[in-house]
């Protein structure tokens, strides 16, 4: 069997509506899928000891954690009976409000898009080395800790 070559999963700073909205509209032609499943991450303007975040840059081990991305997605298509499923993240600069995760599966049925979704989201926060620095309103900075 071919061994599949990692996809591109970085974008360079914020993941645009029009990115999304392409993305779901290429896949009116793929009749075979019954259901797709979306999450989006976005960047909150958390207020910490009294400061307000205004963004998050992001950065990564970007060979590991395409690598790491790869073997998640893998893993997913291995567990669920999936159609397609696509995997952005951003890469520097993100301001509060924007979107910085877009996850997007699809399946013949909708349980398995959305348990899939659900799968590869907790696992890419848990795995991908992926860092956030937070970003306050007074310039100030501080590395994000995941929840």
């Amino acid at each position: 069997m071919e061994k599949k070559k990692p996809k591109k999963v970085f974008v360079q700073g914020a993941i645009s509506p029009e990115k999304i909205a392409t993305s779901i509209a290429h896949h009116q032609v793929k009749t075979n899928i019954g259901a797709h499943d979306i999450f989006l991450g976005q960047v909150r303007a958390d207020e910490i000891d009294g400061k307000m975040v205004k963004a998050i840059d992001y950065s990564a081990y970007e060979e590991m954690a395409e690598n790491k991305f790869h073997e998640i997605r893998e893993s997913a298509f291995e567990k669920y009976d999936l159609t397609c499923m696509h995997i952005y993240h951003s890469l520097g600069e993100v301001k509060a409000g924007e979107i910085c995760l877009f996850v997007f599966t699809s399946s013949k049925h909708r349980k398995m898009a959305m348990d899939a979704c659900r799968y590869l989201v907790e696992e890419i926060k848990a795995q991908v080395p992926v860092f956030g620095k937070e970003i306050f309103e007074d310039e100030s900075h501080q590395w994000k800790v995941n929840s």
